[in-house]
């Protein structure tokens, strides 16, 4: 296992080994030991699976009190996996990360608490995506920024894309930075 530091704070690549053959292959997607001595997050609390169709996008998300890291990783399928840094003090605030993310080449995102999270399903498969949590589920705690805001400048591979009707309305990232506390039950409402 490989774990590189990413330019946002907090933000972690974990480059998982993959042993393949004709035969399929094996992954260990988590070891508490290897965690541990990476410096990476053991305590979950709450295991969370979707399936998304091709080019479905969900996000961007987030939820406050409490806030949830979450360790992101595919189980089938692509994703280009979307992050942006929500934290009004961080030195990153405002700035996006993308990562593929696949059932094949090994690699999960570690994104802490105060990011926003999206994906959009890529190939030509569904996509199963596998987030494990830090802190529980809070509906009335959570919120989004419009996928598609051209002021984060995040760079997805389509112009258009399935979303829901909850994530058509969200809203944008200039009506968030002005009052991000308006926003933590924009989605529950």
């Amino acid at each position: 296992m490989k774990v590189t530091d990413l330019a946002l704070e907090g933000l972690k690549k974990i480059e998982l080994v993959v042993h393949g053959d004709a035969r399929g292959f094996f992954i260990e997607r988590f070891n508490m030991k290897n965690y541990l001595s990476a410096g990476l997050p053991v305590q979950f609390c709450q295991d969370n699976h979707s399936r998304s169709a091709v080019g479905v996008l969900r996000g961007l998300h987030f939820q406050t009190h409490p806030s949830q890291g979450k360790l992101v990783g595919v189980l089938r399928g692509k994703i280009l996996d979307v992050v942006v840094d929500i934290r009004p003090q961080s030195v990153t605030y405002g700035q996006s990360y993308s990562q593929e993310l696949s059932d094949k080449n090994g690699v999960m995102l570690w994104v802490p608490a105060g990011f926003a999270h999206g994906f959009y399903v890529m190939g030509a498969e569904p996509a199963d995506v596998l987030y494990k949590v830090d802190a529980y589920y809070n509906p009335s705690t959570e919120g989004g920024i419009r996928w598609n805001d051209p002021d984060l400048k995040i760079s997805w591979p389509t112009q258009e894309a399935t979303v829901s009707e909850r994530d058509s309305k969200l809203p944008s990232w200039r009506d968030y930075a002005m009052n991000p506390a308006l926003f933590p039950t924009y989605c529950a409402q």
